[in-house]
């Protein structure tokens, strides 16, 4: 499946009537596990990637660079549909234009663009978003869409304003966002349903939720014109969960074999990492 051929298929899910959750990955092999047990869409944060490129907080310390050469070796190792959050583009509207190239290169099916401001300026309150202008970030999506040259690529307006503007402030934003042309909003951190609805009335467009309140039902989202939830990043929280624990098993002198039950098989990674294709180029190339 080519890089087009996965962003129709996201396409397929944004026209559909169900909701659905992307697999939360970071890297080749976490993306490969996902893709074993049967995900189609995945999703690479932002915050995850500082997280595991960094080992740091996300306070807007990652690059572009760095951000989209993570894409590129996800997108080499697996064929899910990978929707990329990606702040707010790393600047104004021109760098947002870099950021649609280098991503769309990279292979991912949808972009989302945000509309906080970023980094954070000098006295910014602590764990307060502060919002672009609308006509800012409408130029930003305006040229998010010049940049891509595949039409299947997904261009996502992401908007924070529910916590800092309130509904009307969102629906406000949603309205000038989906008037540039956009493909899909995103809505981040609702707290009630009838955010959702009121989204969902103002445009016609598909949405895409994240940090939604565990009290809301799937299909009661899908009814409001949800077609993905995210559902966090518990993955690369188990991952570091798991290393501690075995690196400290083998700290303190334990045997390696008592982690068996812990730990994938011998097979289990010969799957993930596809050594039988290899073994096979090797035989036929090597030899």
């Amino acid at each position: 499946m080519n890089h087009t051929e996965q962003r129709k298929r996201l396409r397929a899910i944004l026209k559909g009537s169900k909701c659905e959750s992307p697999a939360s990955v970071y890297d080749p092999l976490s993306a490969r596990v996902a893709q074993s047990v049967g995900y189609e869409i995945g999703l690479l944060a932002g915050s995850v990637s500082t997280n595991t490129i960094l080992a740091a907080p996300d306070r807007s310390g990652l690059t572009l660079t760095e951000f989209a050469d993570q894409a590129r070796r996800i997108m080499r190792a697996c064929s899910l549909s990978l929707i990329a959050d990606a702040d707010n583009g790393y600047g104004n509207a021109l760098n947002v234009m870099r950021t649609i190239q280098e991503l769309e290169h990279a292979g991912v099916s949808a972009i989302a663009i945000e509309d906080p401001v970023l980094p954070m300026r000098f006295g910014q309150p602590e764990d307060a978003d502060e919002l672009v202008s609308i006509v800012e970030m409408a130029g930003k999506l305006r040229a998010a869409l010049a940049a891509r040259q595949d039409p299947a690529l997904v261009i996502a307006g992401r908007i924070a304003a529910l916590g800092v503007e309130g509904t009307e402030g969102a629906v406000a934003r949603a309205i000038a966002y989906a008037a540039t042309g956009i493909d899909a909003i995103f809505v981040t951190k609702p707290e009630r349903l009838d955010q959702i609805e009121a989204i969902h009335h103002a445009v016609d467009l598909p949405l895409i939720v994240g940090r939604a309140p565990v009290s809301f039902g799937r299909e009661d989202l899908a009814a409001r014109g949800v077609r993905v939830l995210l559902q966090g990043h518990q993955p690369v929280a188990a991952v570091v969960k798991a290393l501690h624990e075995v690196y400290a098993h083998l700290f303190i002198g334990g045997a390696p074999a008592e982690l068996k039950s812990k730990i994938a098989s011998a097979q289990e990674m010969e799957r993930v990492i596809g050594a039988d294709q290899y073994r096979k180029w090797q035989r036929e190339y090597l030899h």
